[in-house]
């Protein structure tokens, strides 16, 4: 393993949360285990066998068969349905979302109540004006969580952190041309700016050398004093749209 593999996996593991890695023949003493720390990588790392992040080249299929039964965190206490992802598997576009709603979490499906329809509309509507040739199935669409925080409540930092992995690898296997994240908590997945969405909106960020556009979540834009946002969506839609599919 060459040192940018190395700080890649370790970047990795830091963004879970793991702090130090240990491994055996860095020390001169035999036998002796020494730290390698996350935050300080030197270019003459020894060579380190990690576990891989995910499998090279695995399926939306495998990580589903990795995460249906999930329990590794307390969102499925209340769970009814996990809700994966939905669409086009080679889609140049994923839209990627919140966590689901009671509508979602009865169904398994992503976005298919009132802002779910919406979302539909905006891509549909926005192509067909366009003159592009899209509707819903043609994309793929996910969330940062894949099971219903209860109340609708936003999910907690050590949720997202759990299930952002296999959004990750959700993302990793289609390999977007263009990510659109709907909503603050997804832009925060995604980008790791703190910033709120209204700042983030209508900017191109990069994840994985993947660029991604931040506009806000439909269920914001179905409040009624929310007129000037909806208009802002549109055109970031309509960017996104033209940037992926001229």
């Amino acid at each position: 393993m060459n040192p940018e593999e190395l700080r890649k996996y370790l970047e990795f593991y830091q963004d879970l949360g793991i702090e130090s890695l240990y491994a055996r023949g860095v020390s001169p003493a035999a036998g002796a285990v020494e730290p390698v720390h996350v935050e300080a990588v030197p270019v003459s790392a020894p060579k380190t066998e990690l576990p891989p992040m995910a499998p090279p080249g695995e399926s939306l299929f495998q990580i589903l068969e990795d995460i249906e039964d999930c329990r590794r965190c307390r969102l499925h206490d209340g769970r009814n349905k996990l809700v994966f992802g939905v669409g086009n598997e080679k889609s140049p576009l994923v839209f990627v979302g919140e966590g689901p709603g009671a509508d979602e979490d009865a169904q398994g499906i992503p976005f298919v109540g009132r802002a779910g329809q919406l979302l539909t509309q905006m891509i549909e509507g926005t192509a067909r004006k366009e003159g592009i040739n899209l509707t819903r199935d043609d994309i793929y669409i996910c969330n940062v969580v894949k099971c219903r925080p209860p109340g609708n409540r936003t999910p907690e930092p050590d949720e997202m952190e759990i299930c952002g992995q296999f959004l990750y690898r959700q993302l990793r296997a289609i390999r977007p041309k263009a990510i659109c994240v709907l909503g603050g908590t997804a832009a925060r997945a995604i980008t790791g700016r703190k910033e709120g969405v209204t700042k983030l909106r209508g900017k191109w960020f990069e994840w994985e050398k993947i660029p991604v556009m931040v506009t806000y979540h439909p269920s914001f834009l179905l409040r009624p004093y929310n007129q000037d946002a909806k208009r802002e969506a549109w055109e970031d839609l309509k960017r996104v749209l033209h940037f992926v599919y001229d």
